[in-house]
């Protein structure tokens, strides 16, 4: 529900602040909100990919995005950086902002060229390079292998099976009813991101 006439108050403590007017926006946990935003997104999103050359990938050009977590991929640094302009300048058109202290960034390289040195900025400030980050609960790492990957889903199922251990080893439940349990509990904690 959009905000029209709304007023609202600050309660700290046993203190009440003066009413304010909201001039725009919508009330915070309101159903509707991850959806404009969605929206918003996906415009800015689509005009990047429109007017924007980069890495393609079955003839899409590779920005991967869920909710507010977006990646910029790209067969180079230079067209990383002009997509991630791209996609400041499509966002600020349209009210939304990135936050730079949040944002980071990795190089993948297939001869792993470490003495080169990258920097990225973004509104003139520095851009934080990682050599790992995780998406989706998949950890990606900058020499483009899946072995800490699958150790990390690994050690999850481990920590989720002794969660229910108890369950499992009990005489009381029906050998159908532990396999339910692990198909509902365990596996989906190991193969979760599995396709990425």
């Amino acid at each position: 529900m959009c905000l029209t006439e709304t007023y609202s108050s600050v309660w700290v403590g046993k203190n009440v602040s003066d009413r304010f007017p909201i001039r725009n926006g919508l009330k915070q946990g309101e159903a509707l909100s991850p959806l404009l935003f969605n929206f918003a997104l996906e415009y800015a999103i689509r005009r990047v990919q429109i007017n924007q050359d980069g890495l393609k990938v079955n003839g899409t050009h590779q920005l991967l995005a869920y909710a507010d977590d977006v990646n910029i991929l790209g067969g180079s640094e230079h067209t990383v950086k002009k997509n991630a302009e791209a996609l400041v300048a499509a966002t600020k058109e349209i009210g939304l902002g990135i936050n730079v202290h949040k944002t980071k960034y990795m190089i993948v390289l297939r001869d792993q060229n470490a003495g080169r040195i990258h920097s990225m900025k973004m509104d003139n400030c520095p851009i934080e390079r990682v050599e790992e980050f995780k998406y989706l609960g998949t950890t990606l790492i900058y020499q483009n292998s899946i072995q800490e990957g699958i150790k990390s889903r690994l050690k999850l199922g481990n920590a989720c099976y002794y969660s229910v251990q108890n369950l499992l080893s009990s005489s009381f439940l029906f050998k159908t009813l532990k396999i339910k349990i692990y198909r509902t509990i365990i596996l989906p904690v190991v193969l979760y991101g599995c396709e990425t």
